[in-house]
């Protein structure tokens, strides 16, 4: 079937999607979970297909984030069951007035309509994005990266069963068949057939859609997440924070690439920061590019090497990290503000006054205080799960939830009243 065919079912269905009671979508939800889980080994076996052709072609980080496993698929499911679990935002009135002559005005939330969702090797993301679309009242356009197509191409024939099951229409979640460029740029110039594109990937694929669609689009989260280590941090709080951050996962987009710390405390906190993130990790050790100072106390140890001129404005989604010592706390502002994605930065500190300044100071759509940036996430922040993480200031900031997939309209009653 054609990109062009699969948006014209998806405009098909979405009124009947729009007008479906949060009785109605949970039940959807509930048997699009039955379906999942009872289809794991024909998901598994697609899985199987997307890997053995992706070996050698994307990096082992990439590959892990292109694999399932059956408690993957659990992972999945249960997302749809915290989606099921949230309250329906279609319908919720948003304010509610009245005129002085007698002319009532309600605010009311309504969901988009067709929401395109481009996105690469994850597909956890292909459950996800229905889970929200079908919740909010969206049908949903999905189209996948070639690596991972086997792999959602099954998820969807079996949230579908679950849809046809619940009487709902099945072009409520769609996915392109066709993989490559093509369609990607067709979804970002369907003009009245897709009311939202969202990107949800590596820089390149976002830019490319905010350079080129004609149709709305939300830009997501390239992340180049900061922490700042003050110098007031303690020390085992703060090399906690930073091992999560870093290494718990480096392949998403809210893993820290960035180390800033202060230079009263950088010559006790360096070695330290090597033994854990290098010596004590003897089977993923991070790689550490350092600015000069930095390389001044840590020049010459394993994994050690000075910064190249792009370090500190790249997105490595692995095992690596760029370190630089800066002043104070305006320092690391200033540096943050050059260098910033917007997505999440933190600091790490135990002075009330400098977490204020951090806090005010850097703008970007999640900041943390003795926090792991790893917590920007739909799921950690009570949204079920999210559609992915708005770099944006308009209509969404951070991780975009069920409310962040609905607009709004006025609804204006009277008896009679004229202009």
């Amino acid at each position: 079937m054609t990109t062009y065919d699969i948006l014209k079912n998806a405009n098909e269905a979405k009124d009947s999607v729009a007008i479906l009671s949060a009785e109605q979508k949970n039940r959807a939800l509930g048997l699009m979970v039955d379906a999942l889980i009872a289809d794991t080994d024909k998901i598994l076996a697609a899985n199987a297909e997307d890997m053995q052709a992706a070996k050698g072609k994307i990096s082992d980080v990439m590959l892990d984030r292109l694999a399932l496993t059956a408690e993957r698929i659990r992972g999945m499911a249960q997302g749809l069951r915290d989606v099921a679990k949230l309250p329906d935002p279609v319908g919720a009135v948003l304010d509610d007035f009245t005129r002085p002559n007698g002319m009532r005005v309600k605010k009311v939330s309504v969901p988009l309509g067709v929401v395109a969702i481009i996105y690469e090797s994850r597909p956890n993301v292909t459950s996800d994005a229905a889970a929200l679309c079908l919740k909010s009242g969206n049908a949903c356009v999905l189209r996948t990266g070639k690596e991972a197509h086997k792999s959602a191409e099954s998820i969807v024939k079996a949230m579908r069963d679950g849809l046809k099951k619940a009487g709902v229409d099945e072009r409520a979640v769609n996915l392109i068949e066709d993989a490559s460029r093509a369609s990607a740029t067709e979804l970002m110039t369907a003009v009245g057939l897709v009311d939202l594109l969202i990107p949800r990937g590596g820089k390149n694929l976002i830019q490319a859609c905010v350079d080129n669609a004609k149709v709305p689009c939300i830009e997501t989260g390239t992340g180049i997440c900061h922490v700042f280590v003050d110098e007031t941090c303690d020390f085992l709080k703060a090399l906690n924070i930073i091992e999560n951050a870093k290494c718990s996962r480096p392949s998403v987009c809210n893993a820290m690439e960035v180390l800033l710390v202060h230079e009263k405390i950088a010559p006790a906190f360096l070695p330290e920061l090597w033994t854990r993130l290098v010596k004590k990790r003897a089977e993923k050790p991070v790689k550490l590019m350092l600015d000069e100072k930095a390389y001044g106390i840590l020049g010459g140890r394993r994994n050690c090497e000075k910064a190249g001129e792009n370090d500190f404005d790249t997105e490595f989604s692995d095992y690596k990290m760029a370190v630089k010592v800066v002043k104070d706390v305006k320092a690391a502002v200033a540096h943050i503000s050059a260098h910033s994605t917007h997505h999440s930065d933190c600091i790490l500190t135990e002075n009330g006054k400098n977490a204020e300044y951090f806090a005010a100071s850097v703008d970007s759509a999640a900041v943390y205080i003795n926090v792991s940036t790893r917590f920007t996430d739909g799921g950690e922040f009570g949204l079920g799960c999210e559609m992915g993480i708005s770099t944006q200031k308009l209509h969404a900031r951070g991780p975009m939830g069920l409310k962040e997939l609905t607009t709004y309209k006025y609804i204006v009653s009277g008896d009679g009243q004229i202009r």
